[in-house]
């Protein structure tokens, strides 16, 4: 087994055994690859996303964990959130620049968690029409300005 497959194992057993709050593995996205998961998350109680469903997309490189996973939301529900892109784009820095290879699947879980969670207002990015009609189809080649903390 690869220095790779060992990891995302590991981790797999880790997000199914230990979830964060309102996240499970959809259990049929691992059947058939290890390197592309599902993840169904449900909206935390008390805020503005409480009971909306939502799935996030993580997809694995060979040099994962040294590379970031490409994580964006997919399904029907995209959250309208400041820094979720009508296309599923999340801009987050730990899924980017801000990687460290110490990060796993459950902190990029519980960071787009709390990220939802202390959002005071339902309200797409300002450019959200211009990115997703010019975006690369993998987040990752986007080179993300992080510019705004406030939500």
């Amino acid at each position: 087994m690869s220095r790779i497959d060992k990891r995302l194992q590991k981790e797999l057993l880790a997000l199914q055994n230990d979830p964060p709050p309102g996240m499970t593995l959809n259990e049929k996205s691992v059947q058939n690859t290890i390197t592309q998961w599902i993840v169904d998350m449900e909206g935390a109680s008390g805020t503005l996303y409480e009971g909306e469903k939502f799935q996030l997309l993580f997809k694995f490189s060979s040099r994962y964990p040294f590379d970031s996973p490409q994580v964006m939301f997919t399904g029907d529900n995209i959250p309208v959130h400041p820094h979720v892109y009508s296309n599923g784009h999340i801009c987050l820095s730990i899924l980017t620049e801000d990687w460290s290879p110490a990060l796993s699947v459950q902190s990029v879980c519980l960071s787009i968690i709390s990220m939802l969670s202390s959002c005071k207002e339902k309200r797409r990015p300002p450019d959200n029409s211009f990115y997703v009609r010019t975006c690369n189809k993998n987040p990752k080649k986007t080179n993300w300005w992080y510019h705004d903390d406030t939500c």
